[in-house]
């Protein structure tokens, strides 16, 4: 076998053994085994300060876009006008809603403008909710809606990897 530093042809004692008993060769050795234990650590590390909050955001990121792939081509669900800036737009409002933040029922595309300046534009976006979804969805969906909800950082983070995949799938089709 070869040394991974020197190039030098060696008998290695140990099972994947890459590097070569000289002195220098050791020593880059335990340099290279240094920075990966370094790394490892800092990974957990990253893992251990990333808070609940970290983590609903960035599946929050991952679950807008996902809706906004899921009605491409729609119109605003509020103005039925083309959207020029789409916007996931929920209709029970996400940070006061826990129970259907990440429901596909409760988001729609929504343009800019009635998310954003008219603060969803929810008399239409109720009406027009009702006629997608059907009124039984609906009055299911307000139930919902008035339910407390604490989320894990497991929960979030499988729905996460949930909508990723979704996201992956939409783009192959």
């Amino acid at each position: 076998m070869k040394c991974k530093n020197c190039g030098n042809k060696f008998e290695p004692i140990r099972f994947l053994q890459k590097y070569c008993l000289e002195s220098e060769c050791i020593k880059v050795w335990v340099v290279e085994a240094n920075k990966k234990q370094w790394q490892k650590k800092k990974k957990q590390m990253h893992q251990d300060l990333t808070t609940l909050q970290d983590i609903i955001k960035a599946a929050q990121i991952v679950f807008n876009l996902y809706i906004r792939l899921r009605d491409a081509g729609n119109v605003c669900i509020s103005c039925q006008k083309e959207a020029k800036k789409e916007n996931a737009g929920h209709f029970w409002n996400a940070n006061n809603h826990w129970n259907v933040r990440f429901d596909e029922r409760n988001v729609h595309l929504q343009c800019e403008h009635c998310n954003t300046y008219l603060s969803g534009n929810l008399i239409e976006y109720q009406k027009q909710l009702i006629n997608k979804i059907g009124t039984a969805e609906y009055l299911d969906l307000e139930q919902e809606a008035k339910k407390t909800r604490k989320f894990s950082k497991e929960e979030v983070k499988n729905i996460i990897s949930v909508y990723k995949g979704k996201i992956k799938e939409l783009k192959n089709n």
